[in-house]
C-alpha cells in the first residue's frame, strides 16, 4: 500500500488535518524560506530532481505534507516506512527492489520515513550505501535536532532543511481553506466564526496548523445550525480545545502591558510575579523566541556584572529552546527568569554604553593615540605607530597606567560600577583608573 491508496470511506473518516494535506506546491502553506519562488528546494521539486533530505521542525509545520507533495510530483516509486516497525531486514528488501527497478527499468525509488530520529544505528547504517550511491532517494522527517539524533554519516549524505512554525496569517489561511473546500474540508457547512474565536484558535495553534484544524473541525461538527448557519463563538472555540482564552491581543495594548509587567517583575526581583506573567505569555501563545529575547536583554540590562552567570543561563535557555521546543523548554525558560529575578541587580552596562554613545554623538571622533595604533601594516614604524606601548601582561597584576583615550577625552568616565554583587567585589574602589 502506498501513500495514496486509502479508500473513499477511509478518507471520509480521516481527521480534517489529514484530509486537507496539500496536493501540490501551490496548495502548500508556509515555509517560504525554502519553498518560495526561486528557492533551491522548490526548483528541485518542480524539476523532479530531489536529492536525499532531512526535514527538521516542530509538529504541525508540514514535514509529512511536504513529503507527500514531493511524492505526487516525482516519477519515482514512493515507499513510506515506519522508523519503529521497519527493521534492517525490511530496509534491505526495499533497497534490493529499488536497485532492480533502477537497473532494469531506469525507475528511481523515493523512501520517506517520518520520526526518523527513532531509527537506531543499525537501521541508519543499513541505509547509507543505498543513499550514497543513489539507489534510493531518502527523505527523513523529525521534530528532534538531527545533529543530536542522527549519525553524521547519514547527515553528510543528506541536505537538511529546517521548517519554521507557521505565522498567525498562515494558520488563518489554512483554516479558511478548510472552510471553503467542499470536497475535503468543511465547505458543505455554512459557518460563521466571530473574531474572538479566530484569535483564540490562532493563539492556541502556536504555529501548528494541525492543532488549529482539529479544533475547527470539532467546533463545526458539534455546533447545531441556526437557520442553516453554525455560529462559532469564543465559548465554543474554548470548548473545542478545552482551554480558556486568555486576554492577550498580540497587536494591541494588552500585549505590551503584559510584556511590560513581565519585564518589570524580573527587574523588581519578584520571582512569583515574573513566573505568573511568563505563564500568561506561554498560555496565550506568545512566540517563545520573543520571550527569550526579552530574557537575554534583561539578563544584561538589569543584572549585568552584579552576577555575570545570569547572562550565561539566559543563553543556555535560548539554546535549550531551540533543541527542545515547547512544552519542555518552559523549564529552562523559567530557570532563566528565576535567575534574573533573584540575582543582585546592576544596570551599569546599559548606563555605561548609553553615556559613551551620547558622548560620541555630540563630539568629533578623537584621534587614536599613536602608541595604540596598529604597527603591522606598511610604513607604520616610520609613522611611530605602536611605539611606547606598554604591554599590560609584562607588569605586576597584568596592569599598568597608560592612556587609552584620545588626549581631548582624557578624564571622561563612562563606566560607573554599581555596589551590587560581584561587580562591587571586583571593583570595590570603582574603575581600574583608580589602581
Amino acid at each position: 500500500m502506498d501513500l495514496f491508496s486509502a479508500t473513499f470511506d477511509q478518507h471520509q473518516v480521516a481527521p480534517l488535518a489529514e484530509r486537507m494535506r496539500p496536493r501540490t506546491l501551490d496548495d502548500y502553506i508556509g515555509q517560504n524560506h525554502i519553498l518560495g519562488p526561486g528557492k533551491l528546494l522548490r526548483r528541485a521539486i518542480e524539476a523532479d530532481r530531489v536529492s536525499s533530505l532531512i526535514l527538521y521542525g516542530p509538529p504541525g509545520t508540514g514535514k509529512t505534507s511536504l513529503a507527500q507533495v514531493i511524492a505526487a510530483k516525482t516519477t519515482s516509486r514512493f515507499v513510506r516506512i515506519n522508523a519503529v516497525t521497519s527493521g534492517v531486514k525490511d530496509l534491505r528488501e526495499i533497497i534490493t527492489q529499488a536497485a532492480d527497478d533502477l537497473h532494469l527499468y531506469g525507475k528511481r525509488t523515493l523512501v520517506f520515513c517520518d520520526e526518523v530520529h527513532r531509527f537506531n544505528k543499525g537501521q541508519q547504517d543499513a541505509l547509507l550505501p543505498a543513499v550514497e550511491d543513489g539507489t534510493i532517494t531518502f527523505i527523513g522527517a523529525t521534530t528532534e535536532n538531527p545533529f543530536f539524533e542522527l549519525n553524521s554519516a547519514l547527515l553528510s549524505r543528506s541536505t537538511l532543511f529546517r521548517l519554521e512554525l507557521l505565522t498567525p496569517p498562515e494558520i488563518r489561511l489554512g483554516l479558511e481553506h478548510a472552510l471553503k473546500d467542499v470536497e475535503r474540508g468543511l465547505g458543505r457547512f455554512q459557518v460563521d466564526i466571530n473574531s474572538a474565536a479566530w484569535e483564540h484558535w490562532i493563539n492556541y495553534a502556536n504555529g501548528d496548523l494541525r492543532r488549529a484544524l482539529n479544533a475547527l473541525e470539532l467546533a463545526v461538527l458539534t455546533t447545531q445550525p441556526e437557520n442553516g448557519v453554525r455560529h462559532i463563538s469564543l465559548d465554543i472555540a474554548e470548548e473545542s480545545i478545552q482551554q480558556r482564552a486568555i486576554k492577550f491581543d498580540k497587536a494591541g495594548d494588552n500585549h505590551y502591558d503584559i510584556i511590560s509587567a513581565f519585564i518589570k517583575s524580573m527587574r523588581g526581583s519578584d520571582p512569583d510575579a515574573a513566573l505568573y506573567w511568563l505563564a500568561v505569555l506561554l498560555e496565550a501563545g506568545e512566540d517563545p523566541r520573543f520571550i527569550m529575547r526579552r530574557i537575554i536583554v534583561h539578563a544584561s540590562e538589569d543584572v549585568g556584572l552584579a552576577d555575570p552567570t545570569v547572562m550565561l543561563q539566559a543563553h543556555a535557555a535560548a539554546n535549550a529552546l531551540e533543541w527542545l521546543g515547547l512544552p519542555e523548554a518552559r523549564i529552562p525558560l523559567a530557570q532563566a527568569v528565576l535567575a534574573i529575578s533573584t540575582a543582585p541587580k546592576s544596570n551599569s552596562a546599559v548606563a555605561s554604553i548609553d553615556r559613551a554613545l551620547a558622548y560620541v554623538r555630540k563630539h568629533p571622533t578623537g584621534e587614536v593615540p599613536a602608541h595604540l595604533k596598529d604597527k603591522h601594516y606598511s610604513d607604520a614604524d616610520k609613522l611611530g605607530h605602536g611605539q611606547n606601548y606598554l604591554y599590560p601582561h609584562s607588569y605586576p597584576n597584568h596592569w599598568v597606567a597608560q592612556a587609552y583615550l584620545p588626549p581631548e577625552i582624557q578624564g571622561e568616565t563612562f563606566y560607573v560600577p554599581s555596589e551590587m554583587g560581584q561587580e562591587f567585589l571586583q571593583n570595590p574602589k570603582g574603575s581600574n583608573k583608580e589602581r
